[in-house]
């Protein structure tokens, strides 16, 4: 949700009879926010790896933005149509896009591990 909107005012149904009864019309994209919240002045030439293959919306943020590259690691709305204008924008902004090929099957996290560590004082 954009800044100042409360998460627990604002719906979060995927489907209603109204569409803004539904989170679709207020939810910011991650895309959106890893731009907008970048720590960095500049992100022209870029890459960004994603999730999902942005949708129409995103992939005109990112262009604008100047981002060169996106990795996403599912297409699963392929034949939509916002992401088949995505994929349009992209060819024709000369923003290349490919699917994550992860080299490993899992990741496996210890937190066990992890919490039972004696901490590190900086220096």
């Amino acid at each position: 949700m954009p800044n100042g909107c409360s998460d627990d005012l604002l719906p979060w149904r995927r489907t209603a009879e109204s569409i803004l009864d539904t989170k679709y019309p207020y939810v910011c994209h991650a895309e959106l926010n890893a731009i907008m919240n970048k720590n960095s002045a500049d992100v022209k030439g870029c890459s960004m790896y994603v999730a999902l293959f942005p949708c129409n919306e995103c992939a005109k943020l990112i262009i604008q933005a100047g981002i060169k590259e996106v990795i996403f690691m599912s297409d699963k709305y392929h034949d939509s149509n916002e992401t088949t204008a995505a994929r349009l924008m992209f060819e024709m902004a000369g923003v290349s896009f490919r699917k994550f090929t992860p080299k490993c099957s899992q990741i496996v996290i210890d937190f066990d591990s992890i919490n039972s560590r004696p901490s590190q004082k900086l220096q």
